[in-house]
């Protein structure tokens, strides 16, 4: 009973001493976490590089996959960049297996864990900030080593009443007898890693009973392999109900480990007998520890140099579905809040290319036919209202405020860029004509210049939707659709440098141009007024109309500004 509740505290001990480091480890890494991760993705090896190198760091595969998932989720990586973090992150983890092999199981740390908990645990409540996610990075590695200590002493008296000749064989016997062997313990480890919830936990269990002699060195492989898998088990439970970011990395994150399990399983009689002799030299905990780190690295190697074909695969089996406007605006994005600001940014783009392309072609429609009403076109219009407001909810939800001034000046350009193209959106929702009462050629001009205005922010938009940081000023963005007609001044436009630049400076003139059309409708009624002649019935509606067209050039040029970092 006394072993039972040895290993049983043991586990304990080590799942407590986890959670506590990884969260002091999350604490100091900061905004760094998320700011490495979006950054080092720009290639699928530097992405399998750094999510292993980050979760290193972190002790935490689970911290690295759900901030991906923000990431991806938010449109800051795409699909396959997230996919090549999680492969690292997949290798990443094993380094708590050389911790045990190398360390846990060869050496009892009790006298030196013990104080590290007071000290980790003292420093955790005195300080505050990063000294004291320090310290409890410090007292969580301590429980740790005290877990382990607790545990090898539960593995020593197993030890006595269990021997490997009581597990099923593995070498040595029949090719099926071998197999049996090794699909028996593989689901074995399946079910210990689904139990503890932590692979981690399960395969220092496996090397601490290897250490002290309770199972063979094949059957601890077999058990390694099972608890690879078991490690899918929990992000399989948390994709029931979530977003389809998080179902696609889940899917993606079990066809790997099956995909690595098929391989391990198939090279099994020639690495292990190999694994034996090499015993005979090296610590078996420690060939272990290498045995579980290849077992990834391997699969890693085999998924990289496909993964583009990978998540197009993935993609297929869990085909996106809901509107494109609010793909972004994941719940998985609100455990980071630079995630959660890009999700609503490029939300605002989306429904503002939308928004704008519905009213270039609601405006041409109604320069022709005055009497063609904006609600010919009311429902890209709808939806794209809709999803600004979803955006503004889902803003409200962020988990925390930005942690540096880049991030706060994000922060403040996308919600002017929302509040904006909400505006822009709730004119367009009006039941009102867009098009201008019968008048002369100014008239007709004014709505050829607004739609101009249209077709240049939802150009603009469309490229913020998409370019992973439209901001940046040395930037030169490829306009998707050319304004018809440049009203700019030539020196303007040669002045301005980059295409995006060009385009912003032209929406502004736009907007500009139709304020002095409003005005000199504004004065020449006034001076008509003043003079004592008859005031046309339709002067007053035309100043309306213009004035309307100025708001839409206006909420549109201001929205894409702030969206491409311009804004004032």
């Amino acid at each position: 009973m006394s072993t039972v509740i040895s290993i049983l505290g043991g586990v304990g001990l080590f799942l407590l001493g986890m959670s506590v480091m990884t969260a002091g480890l999350k604490g100091l890494a900061g905004s760094k976490l998320r700011t490495v991760l979006s950054k080092a993705a720009a290639t699928p090896l530097s992405g399998a590089l750094w999510g292993a190198i980050v979760t290193l760091i972190v002790q935490s595969s689970s911290a690295t996959t759900m901030t991906t998932i923000g990431l991806v989720s938010a449109g800051v990586l795409t699909f396959p960049q997230g996919l090549a973090l999680v492969f690292g992150a997949n290798v990443g983890t094993t380094g708590t297996g050389w911790l045990v092999a190398l360390i846990g199981v060869r050496v009892s740390l009790t006298a030196a864990a013990l104080p590290m908990i007071f000290v980790g645990a003292l420093i955790k409540l005195l300080g505050g900030g990063r000294v004291s996610a320090a310290g409890a990075a410090l007292a969580g590695f301590a429980l740790v080593l005290f877990a382990l200590t607790t545990l090898q002493q539960g593995m020593g008296g197993l030890a006595e009443q269990l021997h490997p000749a009581d597990l099923p064989a593995v070498l040595g016997t029949s090719w099926w007898a071998g197999l049996y062997g090794v699909l028996a313990l593989a689901v074995v480890g399946l079910v210990m890693t689904a139990v503890m919830q932590s692979s981690t936990a399960a395969i220092a269990v496996t090397l601490s009973a290897h250490y002290a002699g309770a199972i063979g060195l094949d059957q601890a492989s077999a058990l390694i392999i099972g608890q690879n898998i078991g490690t899918a088990t929990s992000s399989a439970m948390a994709a029931i109900g979530a977003s389809s970011t998080a179902k696609r990395l889940a899917l993606a994150y079990i066809l790997f480990k099956l995909i690595a399990a098929a391989i391990a399983l198939v090279l099994f009689p020639v690495t292990i007998p190999l694994l034996v002799r090499a015993s005979d030299s090296i610590g078996g905990v420690t060939l272990l520890a290498a045995y579980h780190t290849a077992y990834n690295v391997i699969g890693v190697l085999v998924l990289l140099p496909v993964i583009n074909g990978f998540t197009r695969f993935v993609e297929r089996i869990l085909p996106e579905r809901g509107s494109p406007l609010t793909r972004c605006l994941d719940p998985a994005a609100l455990v980071t809040p630079i995630a959660t600001v890009e999700a609503v940014r490029r939300t605002v783009a989306r429904a503002l290319e939308a928004t704008c392309g519905s009213l270039a072609t609601a405006l041409s429609a109604a320069n022709q036919d005055a009497s063609v009403p904006a609600g010919q076109n009311t429902v890209p219009a709808a939806e794209a209202a809709s999803a600004l407001r979803q955006a503004q909810e889902f803003m409200s939800e962020v988990s925390g405020p930005p942690e540096s001034q880049d991030e706060q000046r994000r922060l403040t350009s996308t919600l002017h860029a929302l509040d904006h193209a909400s505006r822009l959106a709730e004119i367009f929702g009006e039941e009102i004509e867009l098009g201008m009462p019968p008048g002369g050629s100014q008239d007709m001009h004014a709505v050829e210049i607004c739609v101009e205005a249209m077709r240049s922010a939802a150009s603009l938009a469309a490229e913020a939707a998409v370019v992973p940081d439209a901001s940046d000023n040395a930037a030169e963005i490829k306009l998707r659709t050319a304004p018809t007609r440049s009203l700019t001044p030539e020196k303007e436009l040669a002045s301005a440098g980059t295409l995006t630049e060009q385009a912003l400076a032209h929406l502004e003139h736009c907007a500009k141009a139709l304020g002095e059309v409003r005005r000199d409708h504004r004065k020449a009624t006034l001076a008509s007024v003043a003079s004592g002649t008859a005031v046309a019935d339709d002067a007053i509606a035309r100043v309306d109309a213009v004035r309307r067209l100025e708001a839409l050039a206006h909420h549109a040029w201001r929205s894409a500004a702030h969206l491409l970092g311009r804004g004032a």
